[in-house]
C-alpha cells in the first residue's frame, strides 16, 4: 500500500470520530428513507446495508467506511452551516452509492462484500436490481421533498454524477473484454466511476448550505481528484489487499478480469514482464477455465503485475491524486479546522487498508 503522503501540514484530526460523526448523522434519516420501500425490498436493502442477517434478525453489519457521509455533512461547514445541513445531501449520496453497489456485485459475479454474501446471492438477482433501482429514485426524493433552490441545485450535481458514475460501470464492463486498455482510459473509467460521486459527496453539503457555484466547483475538484486517489488505492488492494481485511476474495480483480489501474500501467511500461503478463492474459481471455484457476497461477500473474512496475506507478499515482486534491482547497475559504478535517480525510483514503 503506498505509504502516508508527505504532507507540509500535519492535522491532529481524529479520523475515525470524523467517519463516525457523518455516520451517525446520516444514518437515522437514512434508515428512515429505506422504511419507505414497499416489501420485501425494504428488508432486502435492510440486509444490504447490514442493519438485519439473512433470517432477517437485527444486526450489527460493516456499513463501509463512511467516506461520502463524511465529506458531505464536512462540506456544509465550508459555509458557516451546521454538520446537520450536508445531511439530506450524505443520505443521497449513499443511497447512489449502494444503488451502484447492488447492481456492481451482480454484474461483476462478486458473492462477498463486507465479510458478508451480497444481495443478489441471498435474495436473487431480481431483487438486487430491484432494491437497487429503488434506492436511485430516493436519493432524489430524500433531496427534492426540502423543496428549496439550493435542494434544486443540488439535485442537479447528484444527477449528473451519478451519470457519470454509469458511465464508468459501462467502461469498465466493456473494458474487461478487451486485451488492451490504456492508462488514459483507465484514468477516465475510474473518474467516472468513482471520482464523480466522491466530488459531488465533497460539494453537495456546501450546496445545501448555500455556496456559490465557484466554491462547489473547487469542492468537487477536491473530490474529484480524492476519488482518483481512493481507487488507485482500491485497486492495489483489489490484487494485493488482505481478504480478512477487504472482505472480498483474494485476487478479486484479476478474477474478474479487470483492467484495473496496476495492469493497465504494467502493460503500458514496455519489458520482458510486461510482454509476458501481455501473454498470458490475452490466453486467459480465451479459456473457459478460468475460473478453476489456482490460486499459485493467480499469485503469478500478480507477480508479473509488480514486476513490471505496475504496484509501483499505481501506488505513485494515488499519491498524485493525493496532492491535487489538497492544493484544491488552497482556493477555497474556509475555517483552518475544516481544511484540517478535509485534509484528514484525504490521507486516510490513500492509507487505508480496506
Amino acid at each position: 500500500m503506498p505509504p502516508a503522503p508527505k504532507a507540509d501540514r500535519r492535522t491532529t484530526v481524529d479520523v475515525t470520530a470524523l467517519l463516525e460523526r457523518g455516520r451517525t448523522l446520516a444514518t437515522p434519516v437514512l434508515r428512515a428513507a429505506v422504511d419507505r420501500l414497499a416489501p420485501p425490498m425494504d428488508t432486502v436493502a435492510a440486509y444490504h446495508f447490514g442493519w438485519i442477517d439473512a433470517q432477517g434478525n437485527p444486526a450489527d453489519g460493516d456499513g463501509g467506511k463512511a467516506v461520502r457521509p463524511a465529506l458531505a455533512v464536512l462540506s456544509a461547514e465550508v459555509t458557516g452551516a451546521a454538520p446537520e445541513a450536508g445531511v439530506p445531501g450524505a443520505v443521497a449520496v449513499e443511497l447512489v452509492h449502494n444503488f451502484s453497489l447492488l447492481h456492481d456485485d451482480l454484474m461483476d459475479g462478486d458473492e462477498q462484500r463486507r465479510h458478508r454474501d451480497t444481495v443478489w446471492k441471498v435474495h436473487g438477482p431480481a431483487q438486487a436490481i430491484l432494491v437497487g433501482d429503488a434506492l436511485f429514485a430516493l436519493a432524489n426524493e430524500v433531496l427534492l421533498e426540502l423543496g428549496t433552490v439550493e435542494a434544486g441545485r443540488a439535485t442537479r450535481r447528484l444527477t449528473k454524477a451519478s451519470r457519470s458514475l454509469i458511465d464508468g460501470q459501462a467502461q469498465d464492463i466493456s473494458y474487461e473484454h478487451r486485451d488492451r486498455v490504456s492508462v488514459e482510459e483507465c484514468l477516465e473509467m475510474e473518474g467516472n466511476k468513482t471520482g464523480a460521486l466522491l466530488a459531488c459527496a465533497s460539494s453537495i453539503g456546501a450546496v445545501l448550505g448555500g455556496a456559490d457555484e465557484r466554491t462547489a466547483d473547487t469542492l468537487e475538484t477536491y473530490g474529484y481528484h480524492l476519488g482518483l486517489a481512493f481507487q488507485a488505492v482500491d485497486d492495489l488492494l483489489g490484487i494485493w489487499g488482505d481478504p480478512d481485511a477487504t472482505g472480498k476474495q483474494t485476487w478479486s480483480d484479476l478474477r474478474q478480469r479487470k483492467k484495473s489501474l496496476p495492469v493497465v500501467a504494467a502493460l503500458a511500461a514496455g519489458g520482458s514482464a510486461s510482454e509476458r503478463l501481455g501473454e498470458i492474459l490475452a490466453a486467459d481471455a480465451k479459456t473457459s477455465d478460468f475460473a478453476n484457476f489456482s490460486e499459485e497461477e493467480f499469485a503469478a500473474r500478480a507477480a508479473l503485475i509488480e514486476e513490471a512496475g505496475g504496484r509501483e506507478w499505481t501506488a505513485d499515482e494515488a499519491r498524485r491524486q493525493h496532492t491535487i486534491a489538497i492544493e484544491a482547497l488552497d482556493t477555497v475559504d474556509m475555517p483552518d479546522r475544516v481544511r484540517e478535517m478535509f485534509t484528514a480525510l484525504a490521507d486516510f483514503v490513500v492509507v487505508r487498508k480496506r
